[in-house]
Formats: C-alpha cells, sequence, structure tokens
C-alpha cells in the first residue's frame, strides 16, 4: 500500500508523498515553525515522495507544483487554518488509547444514531458529544454514526462539502478531538461509524485536479465531473480512495464507514472501487482481529450492493432502505404523498417488510421508467431501516421531523415500525424523544459567487415540492443555531414519554427471540384494508410467534387474532396510560391476554404486540 501525505514515524522523521503523476516537479513548502522548500523526488508511478529527520508534529507545509502554485496535502490529516490553509503534520502515535479491551458488536444487534457534530450540542464538538454518551447508552443506542466530519470550508456544514478525505474538521476539535469521543464511546460499549464521501469533493478548496486527473468528463454526478475511478491515470485515484477506510480503522478505531450516494460513483473496470476496497478492508480486518463495517447509500435498489463480490456483488455490509421510509411516511402522514408519489398502498408497506425493495421492477413515476429488482430473500440484516434520517429532515424545508408533522400517536406508531422490523434500526438525533428543532441546510463558504450560486440552486431545485417559499437562508448563522437539538426539553412532558417509549421498544428488540430472527422469509404481513396491518414475527426454531398489530387509521378496525397459538399475552400497547399524553381521552387498552380466534378492537393510531406458542402450522 502506498502511503500518501505526511507519515510521522518517530524521533522527527517524517516521509512526505504526494500523486502528481502529470508534474515535472514538486517543491515542499514548510511554512512553520521554521519555513524552508525542499525538492521533492518522483517515482515512476508519479508519487513524489522526501523524508525528513527533522520534523516535529505540528509542523505546517504546502506543496508546490511546476505551475507555481501551491496547496495543503491532497491527503492532509490536519487543516488548522482551514481549506484554504497549510496542512499540519500529526504524529497519530502520539494518542494514548483507552480501547484495548473492547470488542466490535455483531451488527446485527446495533441501534444506530445519527448525529451531526456541529448541532448536536450548543458546543458543537466532538469532546461536547462525550458527556450525553451515557444518556444515548442508557436508552439502548449502542452505535453513533458521525455526518461527515473532514475538513470543509468555515466552522457550519452539513459535511457534504469536505474537500480533504483523511482530514478531521478543525471546528470540531481536530484528530485529537475524534480520537477522544472514539475512545470514550468504546469505554460505554457504543461503536462508531463515519459518513464518508467518495462520489465528489465540495467546491470550495478542491484542489485536487491541480496534483492530477482525479476527476473525468466522462460521467457527471449532481455535483460536477464524477471522480475518476476508471480513465487514464486512474491508479493513483483508486489507491487515495481505497485507501481511505484503512486509515479511519487503523488510526482512529473507527468501527464502521456509512459510504454516502454510491450510485454516483461510476467504474467500468474490471476489479471495481468498491471491490478493491472490501477486499482491503477484510485484509485488515483479519490483521486487527476485529470486524470492519461497510454500509451504503445506495439509489440503485438492487441486492448486488451486498451481495458477496466473489458471486459478483459490491460485498458491503448493508445498505439504506429508503423505500421503507417512503412507504411508511406516507401512511403515517398523507401530507407527504406530494413528494413520494409511487407510495401510499398498505399493500407497499408490507412488500417493504417481506421483501425489502418495494420498487422492484414495477413503472415508478417518479423516475418515468421501471426500477429496480426484487431483494427477496436478502436478510434483513443487510438493509438499515428509519423514520428519519438528515436528507429526509433537512433537505426542503429543514421541518420534515415527524414530530413537527404528526400527533403524538403517529409518533410512537412509526417508532415502532422500525423497530419491530426484521431490520437494523436507525434514529436520527432528538427523535427518541420527539425533539422539535428544524434541521435546516447551512454552510459557510466564503465565496460571493458560490453563495449566490447555492442559494438559487437550492430554491430550484426544490421548487417542484415546496413552491414559491423561502428556503432559510444556508450562509446565516441563525440558520445553524436554530438547528441545534434541545437538550433540556428530553425529560419534559411527551418528550420524556417518548423517550421511554424508544427505550421499551430497543428493549423488546433485544430482548424478545421473535424480534432477533432476521430471516425475511420468516416474516409475514396481514393487511387489513389500507387501514392498518399485522406483521408477523417468530422464532428461528418457530416456537414463538408475534403478532404486530398496527392500526394506521383515525377509525377503531377489527382483526381476530389467528388460532395457532395456545394463548395471546400481550407484550406492548401504545393506548396504555404509561404511553398517553396528559389529560388524553383514548380508547381503553387492549385486554392483556386472549384467546385464538378471538376478535380485539384496534384503537386508531395503535400499535399493540401480542405473542404466543405455537400449537400448529403457521398458515
Amino acid at each position: 500500500m502506498k502511503t500518501i501525505g505526511a507519515n510521522y514515524i518517530r524521533n522527527g522523521t517524517c516521509i512526505f508523498t504526494v500523486w502528481a503523476p502529470e508534474k515535472e516537479n514538486v517543491t515542499l513548502h514548510i511554512v512553520y515553525p521554521t519555513e524552508r522548500e525542499l525538492p521533492m523526488q518522483c517515482d515512476k508511478w508519479g508519487y513524489f515522495q522526501l523524508q525528513l529527520d527533522d520534523v516535529l508534529p505540528g509542523t505546517r507545509y504546502f506543496f508546490r507544483l511546476d505551475t507555481g502554485r501551491e496547496h495543503a496535502d491532497p491527503a492532509s490529516h490536519f487543516q488548522p487554518e482551514g481549506v484554504h490553509g497549510p496542512s499540519e503534520v500529526v504524529d497519530h502515535s502520539a494518542y494514548n488509547w483507552h480501547d484495548q479491551s473492547w470488542r466490535d458488536l455483531p451488527f446485527r444487534d446495533l441501534i444506530f444514531y445519527e448525529l451531526h457534530v456541529g448541532t448536536f450540542t450548543p458546543e458543537g464538538t466532538f469532546e461536547a458529544i462525550i458527556p450525553r454518551l451515557n444518556d444515548l447508552a442508557r436508552i439502548g443506542i449502542n452505535a453513533i454514526e458521525l455526518m461527515p466530519i473532514c475538513q470543509f470550508p468555515g466552522n457550519r456544514n452539513w459535511g457534504y462539502d469536505g474537500v480533504y478525505p483523511y482530514s478531521v474538521q478543525d471546528s470540531y476539535g481536530g484528530p485529537i478531538g475524534l480520537k477522544k469521543l472514539v475512545d470514550a464511546c468504546h469505554a460505554r460499549g457504543i461503536s462508531v461509524f463515519l459518513d464518508v464521501v467518495y462520489n465528489h469533493l465540495g467546491p470550495e478548496g478542491n484542489y485536487l485536479n491541480e496534483f492530477g486527473p482525479y476527476f473525468s468528463d466522462k460521467h457527471h454526478t449532481p455535483w460536477g465531473n464524477a471522480i475518476n475511478f476508471d480513465r487514464e491515470w486512474s491508479d493513483g485515484v483508486r489507491d487515495y480512495y481505497a485507501n481511505n477506510p484503512l486509515f479511519w480503522f487503523e488510526q482512529y478505531h473507527i468501527d464502521g464507514l456509512r459510504l454516502d450516494a454510491i450510485h454516483e460513483v461510476f467504474d467500468s473496470g474490471a476489479l471495481s472501487i468498491w471491490e478493491l476496497i472490501h477486499t482491503k478492508v477484510k485484509y485488515l480486518e483479519k490483521q486487527l482481529g476485529r470486524s470492519l463495517y461497510l454500509v451504503a447509500e445506495s439509489d440503485l435498489n438492487n441486492p448486488v450492493v451486498t451481495r458477496d463480490p466473489q458471486l459478483g456483488g459490491y460485498g458491503f455490509d448493508a445498505q439504506w432502505l429508503d423505500d421503507f421510509h417512503h412507504a411508511l411516511r406516507v401512511l403515517i402522514n398523507k401530507d407527504e404523498k406530494k413528494r413520494y408519489g409511487d407510495f401510499g398502498r398498505m399493500e407497499q408497506l408490507a412488500k417493504a417488510y417481506t421483501d425489502g425493495f418495494v420498487m422492484s421492477g414495477e413503472y415508478v413515476d417518479f423516475r418515468k421508467r421501471k426500477f429496480g429488482r426484487s431483494s427477496t430473500g436478502v436478510p434483513g440484516d443487510k438493509f438499515i431501516a428509519f423514520n428519519l434520517n438528515h436528507d429526509q429532515v433537512g433537505n426542503l424545508l429543514g421541518t420534515d421531523r415527524l414530530s413537527l408533522l404528526v400527533d403524538f400517536e403517529r409518533q410512537k406508531v412509526a417508532a415502532a415500525a422500525v423497530f419491530l422490523s426484521p431490520y437494523i434500526p436507525l434514529l436520527f438525533m432528538g427523535e427518541e424523544y420527539a425533539d422539535e428543532s428544524p434541521f435546516y441546510y447551512f454552510a459557510s463558504h466564503t465565496d460571493q459567487g458560490l453563495i449566490k450560486n447555492v442559494r438559487e440552486g437550492r430554491k430550484k431545485d426544490f421548487a417542484a415540492f415546496i413552491g414559491d417559499v423561502d428556503l432559510p437562508d444556508p450562509f446565516d448563522e441563525a440558520t445553524f443555531n436554530q438547528s441545534k437539538i434541545q437538550w433540556d426539553t428530553r425529560d419534559k412532558g411527551n418528550h420524556q414519554r417518548m423517550l421511554e417509549w424508544h427505550k421499551t421498544l430497543i428493549e423488546l428488540r433485544r430482548s424478545v427471540p421473535a424480534l432477533r430472527n432476521m430471516n425475511k422469509q420468516e416474516v409475514k404481513v396481514t393487511v387489513l384494508g389500507q387501514a392498518g396491518f399485522v406483521l408477523h414475527r417468530q422464532t428461528i426454531d418457530g416456537q414463538q410467534h408475534l403478532a404486530c398489530l398496527f392500526n394506521l387509521s383515525d377509525d377503531v378496525i377489527t382483526y381476530e387474532l389467528p388460532v395457532w397459538v395456545s394463548s395471546w399475552d400481550k407484550l406492548l400497547d401504545s393506548t396504555e396510560k404509561q404511553w398517553q399524553e396528559e389529560g388524553s381521552t383514548r380508547h381503553k387498552s387492549s385486554p392483556a391476554q386472549v384467546k385464538p380466534g378471538q376478535a380485539i378492537h384496534l384503537a386508531p393510531c395503535s400499535i399493540t404486540v401480542y405473542t404466543g406458542e405455537f400449537t400448529s402450522d403457521w398458515q
């Protein structure tokens, strides 16, 4: 593996390496603590290198190209002066880790919690997250997923405008802050996943093309030319990105990566970039003796994403399941039909539970073509399900939290729909207690032309959904501050009830054997017209059965519990007093025990779970 960037070894020894295959010469320009300029030597593959034995951590430097321009290291580990400033040498061996006893958690057991570092706490730093970890662990969250933390312009950004994929944002606390957070998470039994972006770089501070052909005009993405993974000189680009996961796993003890929008990565080579990454990560797994996970965001609706490369797949451990989100959200909130126009039938949600992809070859009006293929038979732990994530909450008006759109009862039902599913659940920060803060799109670019283009572009992109509505200004600091979640409401009123509801759902998921069975072929759904559905789950050995009774309507519906068990015992009921809003006049709760074949009345917007042992074959 070619190590690029500033590889600090020990006792002042540092090897500087940069890939610039079409340059005649490259000069290392050290600007701190003592300025000096030193020529670098090039090998036949286009890597310029220089070893120095008198460099200390904290040294800041640029690379000067034969064009006369100088820029920060494309593989910079730290940009303390921002995207336009010099890179800083980091001694990764200096940090004293305390997680030697950490053992990675099985992927199937994870409860994900996506958070944005800048808005998760008032301080907006890695270290400010640490005091909140016990609160997350107490309700059962055991995996945090950090939105991108690579260096971006300014100090406010979602993170997808990062321009140094090996760096750690200075305003969040830099390399030391991230290591302290990971260490603290592991001490509390929490895995750490990092959102990384291999499909584009942000527009400001992006100097990669100054060094080499990192981009190709053969393919285009929503953000410009695609990353060059399969054209001339692509070997260096492939190494740059394929080695990036190893860097996070080794230097920061990260447990897994979530790869953004892999459908915007184009590679026609015989060995795809995904297979290359998979191979490298599996080799490192054996070296480290712990599991390393890769999760994809994919708009392909294709099971190839999680298939083993030996069977022609990409090799991801799991992928986000957008179809589940769309199918559920339209049924929970009818107003979202205008955004997810191809969804809205109860049968589609049933298919999301039993198959995974809802769109599996059908004509999709949104795309004006047939789309997707079947994921029947793909295990449930290959999918991550959610009601909210950063895109769905923030990409329109920034107010698409369910807590701002639907009533308390529907929020409870939506949460249960995720946690009772055969999929890995994900929460978006604050969702666990029904936080009512918006999550706006925000940035802090300095280029005035770019700022103007972003403002106009976002309004144009979302006009079909929101009409002539003014979006919050992404570049106003107030937009950023309003997006910070309100921790002080967590233990009050309905927020506290929702927190306890999530804690109960997570505990059920861990303690009830039938909910630990991820085999979708043993999941069945009975559709109750367009009013509700019954989700049937069973244990691997077929002894225990769960009937999860969902009423998504505003009317009482009646359902006769199946006859294949000896007796139905109630596990959960959203209409019980402890889960009600103050002053609620809800229908009375369902009975604690029900005979096989007995009809029960399901209250409007409710979820009731019954369990029983089989006495005959499941029909």
